[in-house]
């Protein structure tokens, strides 16, 4: 199983522990990722904002390119899937893909409209199957209660993301929770956002945010909570003491990245799992599931 591998800018920069904990799962799972070094990046959504068609020119250059690879394309961020999925879903007007081919054909490239952007997180319930991961699990995450966090991108709009045909990806994340042996934590937050985008312009409502939903998860019993989103990550990991410390309470929860979780169920270190780059402790989590503490 081959896919066109687009990780996006935070797996690499701001949450560089994703990057490798993705590559050990999909190893593990018989998933070959082809990389895409000239790919840009989807714009997140801000450039979209300002410019919806120089974003959309830029992810339909990624999507060529994979065409050209003749590859589906995987990402592990909810944030880059949302942006090419609403992307993708204006470029099927013909006029408007002729157009962004204007642009396009300066690089000698042409999207013909064929790529289908699919998360991990889909990928695995999807195209793997979750028996294949089940059959890798070799360190169940019982006695671990764990909500998900979906985040903004990855569940709306539901037209553009194709839920009509893909019901399974509104409880993806709580398959995948149950797959690796844990518990499902439910909480009411865990499809709204989480603070990021709106950091730099009023700090004090993303932390408030960031308290809500950690709290809420941990009030309900969560021991972690597991996103798709590095850019969650960022905002529910790192900035969690300044959200306690807003909040006047403590939280200590920590947020671990879908291929961390999964890679722990199958096995793999917490070292190569990167979660000593965490800012929340999860030593309590890793003494839960039985191994030492460093």
């Amino acid at each position: 199983m081959k896919y066109a591998f687009f990780p996006g800018c935070v797996s690499r920069g701001g949450c560089p522990e994703l990057y490798p904990a993705t590559k050990l799962i999909c190893e593990k799972l018989d998933i070959e990722l082809q990389e895409m070094p000239a790919a840009s990046c989807t714009g997140a959504g801000v450039l979209q904002e300002k410019n919806e068609l120089l974003g959309d020119t830029l992810n339909a250059r990624t999507f060529a390119m994979a065409e050209a690879l003749d590859l589906p394309i995987l990402t592990i961020c909810s944030t880059c899937q949302g942006v090419m999925s609403q992307a993708n879903y204006r470029l099927k007007n013909p006029e408007y893909l002729a157009k962004v081919n204007g642009f396009l054909a300066e690089e000698g490239l042409e999207y013909k409209g064929n790529a289908r952007p699919k998360h991990l997180l889909w990928v695995l319930v999807e195209d793997v199957g979750l028996d294949k991961v089940l059959s890798l699990i070799t360190r169940p995450l019982g006695g671990v209660r764990m909500a998900p966090f979906y985040g903004c991108y990855i569940v709306r709009p539901t037209d553009a993301l194709e839920f009509e045909d893909h019901p399974d990806r509104e409880t993806a994340l709580e398959q995948i929770i149950e797959t690796i042996g844990a518990t499902v934590v439910d909480f009411e937050g865990k499809t709204r956002c989480c603070g990021f985008p709106i950091l730099t312009i009023n700090e004090r409502n993303s932390m408030a945010m960031v308290a809500k939903h950690t709290l809420e998860a941990k009030d309900l019993g969560a021991d972690a909570m597991i996103t798709p989103c590095p850019l969650c990550h960022l905002n529910l990991d790192s900035f969690q003491p300044k959200a306690a410390a807003q909040a006047g309470r403590p939280i200590g929860l920590p947020i671990l990245h879908m291929p961390q979780a999964i890679g722990l169920a199958m096995g793999i270190s917490p070292h190569e799992l990167g979660l000593r780059r965490h800012i929340v402790n999860t030593t309590p989590l890793e003494l839960t599931l039985g191994i030492p503490e460093r």
